[in-house]
């Protein structure tokens, strides 16, 4: 199996995520604006989970690029990852509907702490591919974005239950750092054709 026809089934199944969340949306039953505001807590989640799916999509594809022979093991992992991302609809429709309380805001950021954690995973998986490349190994393994983010999900997680603002201002964090593709690896192809 080439690294294209897992990344191609990677493809399908995140769009099938975000078509999920967008699916949950319900036509109000009023015919004006206010109908519309009142979906606003729905449309904010929808948001953040979109967001939060194309940044991984992008990272993801970015990722891929680097694994140099496929196996099982980056398959496996690699389906872990899209088990963890597959509850992102879940938990996005439930922060809608309860209005962002804490137990769906905790949930939310427990299932992004075990995708980031699969994510870092399957990076490992294909770091180890690269061991004779000691600059690809030494510039992929310092990556400040993979050790901080369950942090500060943490943070989120433990802190839905104070604030939830606070906890989104985590979420938005996160999403911050990540939101600008790996410029490493983009770096490494270049020089590696």
């Amino acid at each position: 199996m080439k690294p294209n026809r897992m990344e191609a089934f990677s493809d399908g199944v995140l769009a099938i995520i975000i078509t999920i969340m967008v699916l949950e949306f319900k036509v109000p039953e009023g015919h004006d604006w206010h109908s519309l505001i009142a979906l606003g807590p729905k449309i904010l989640s929808y948001i953040f989970s979109f967001v939060y799916v194309g940044i991984y999509w992008n990272n993801h594809h970015h990722l891929l690029h680097m694994i140099r022979t496929m196996n099982g093991r980056l398959m496996w992992l690699n389906l872990i990852l899209l088990f963890w991302l597959s509850f992102v609809p879940f938990t996005t429709a439930w922060m809608g509907e309860s209005h962002f309380a804490p137990a769906p805001i905790a949930l939310y950021g427990i299932i992004l702490l075990l995708s980031a954690t699969s994510y870092w995973l399957l990076q490992l998986a294909i770091i180890s591919q690269h061991s004779s490349d000691s600059a690809f190994v030494t510039s992929m393994g310092n990556d400040l974005k993979v050790k901080i983010s369950p942090f500060l999900y943490l943070l989120a997680i433990l802190t839905a239950y104070v604030s939830p603002w606070l906890s989104g201002f985590f979420y938005i964090l996160v999403a911050a750092i990540w939101v600008v593709p790996e410029k490493r690896i983009e770096h490494i192809l270049r020089n590696h054709k």
